[in-house]
């Protein structure tokens, strides 16, 4: 396989791959943290942990029905 081939080949996986996290929201800690990078420069972010319980509390209190 080309060099050419090959570079095609492993940027098809990284482009598969990156979309892959993104539908399943497995890259919502790095979306977090360059978001909060951008508006909130200079504030400490929430570490892993703590910021998966707080996506959890945020999904799973409250209404979670349509009627």
């Amino acid at each position: 396989m080309s060099d050419a081939m090959n570079t095609r080949a492993n940027d098809a996986v990284r482009s598969a791959w990156k979309l892959f996290r993104a539908l399943t929201t497995d890259d919502a800690y790095e979306n977090y943290l360059a978001h909060h990078r951008a508006a909130h420069p200079g504030m400490p972010a929430l570490d892993r942990r703590a910021f998966f319980v707080r996506e959890q509390s945020r999904k799973w209190s409250g209404i979670t029905r349509c009627c």
